[in-house]
């Protein structure tokens, strides 16, 4: 039996059928209305003191909710998914014109065929974990699943940041986990003569991506005025691959970087330098220009650099990525641990 209490505030009460509900160890439920005015209901509270804590802490923060605020939260909790995102992505001024890309074909090969029409308010944990089985069902590649994965947790937690969603949508789901394949890394011979075979633009690229770590695009927008100590480059920008563009814009002069017609480099100039450098230098083994950030990092961690150092020059957010991809170049790393914690016994 449900005990009421005021008007709005909700009420508590045990599932169980114990005669003498009070005593029994079952917990008590509560249940009650959100900002956005969804039902809700909660379990594992071993008191009524706790349960009415709990259901006075709610009521209180919504007594203190302004009203267009909480019109606000209610506004965007009824909202489909397919609308959320599309103004969700417009409001990221800082993805360059490439992330853009990306993430529209996440969402349209993968989360919108899915979620596009549910409303925002009505995500919880059994959702994101109903999605995560459908990729599965659906044979979805674990890499197109863990990027499918985290373009909806950036979406969803930002629409409950905002008060769309009401409890953490993600508490307890299991995220898909994906290990990249073993990467090929050149060799320093191979380094060597793709460098005697390039002309000077390849050679820089080459240089950067394998000495700095750079990505292609950062490597493209290499620039003298980026030069902030004799032993500092700072990377501000970078070229968008398609497009050609500066992302974002400073200013034009300096580069180094530049096709015959003056455009910047991007991936059809780096592609046939590349394939033609490969060709001459008489290399079959296949690996791209990224394997030089590979080499990068390899070279890094060969050399006792600390990953979380190698994550953050490499420009990884997450250290998870940097090791999921070079845990095993670090075989050794075991070993070490495990003779210095004998010299210390």
């Amino acid at each position: 039996m449900a005990t009421q209490l005021v008007r709005g505030m909700g009420s508590f009460f045990k599932s169980c059928a114990c005669a003498r509900q009070n005593r029994c160890a079952h917990p008590y439920i509560i249940r009650y209305r959100d900002a956005a005015g969804r039902q809700r209901e909660e379990t594992g509270y071993s008191t009524q003191q706790t349960a009415l804590d709990r259901l006075t802490k709610v009521y209180e923060e919504k007594r203190t909710t302004p009203r267009a605020q909480a019109d606000l939260k209610r506004e965007i909790g009824k909202q489909r998914f397919k609308h959320y995102a599309s103004a969700w992505l417009t409001r990221q001024r800082h993805y360059a014109a490439g992330s853009v890309r990306t993430v529209k074909q996440v969402l349209d090969r993968q989360i919108l065929p899915v979620l596009e029409s549910r409303r925002i308010n009505t995500f919880t944990a059994t959702v994101v974990d109903d999605f995560i089985m459908s990729m599965e069902e659906r044979s979805v590649g674990l890499a197109a699943q863990q990027n499918a994965f985290d373009t909806l947790k950036k979406i969803l937690l930002d629409a409950r940041r905002r008060g769309g969603i009401a409890e953490d949508p993600f508490e307890g789901v299991i995220p898909p986990e994906y290990i990249p394949r073993k990467i090929t890394i050149p060799t320093l011979d191979e380094i060597h003569a793709l460098k005697a075979a390039a002309n000077d633009g390849l050679g820089l690229v080459i240089d950067l991506m394998s000495g700095c770590g750079l990505r292609n695009g950062e490597a493209y927008a290499a620039n003298t005025e980026r030069m902030v100590a004799d032993d500092v480059y700072r990377i501000t920008e970078q070229i968008e691959g398609k497009t050609r563009e500066r992302v974002p814009l400073t200013d034009t002069n300096g580069y180094l970087l530049r096709t015959q017609r003056s455009s910047y480099w991007a991936h059809t100039t780096l592609d046939y330098q590349w394939s033609a450098a490969k060709k001459r230098a008489g290399i079959t083994r296949r690996f791209t220009t990224y394997s030089l950030r590979h080499f990068f990092a390899s070279n890094c961690l060969a050399r006792g650099i600390p990953i979380t150092d190698v994550a953050e020059w490499m420009g990884h957010r997450n250290i998870n990525m940097t090791f999921k991809i070079y845990r095993h170049l670090m075989p050794a790393s075991i070993g070490r641990a495990a003779k210095l914690l004998n010299e210390g016994l």
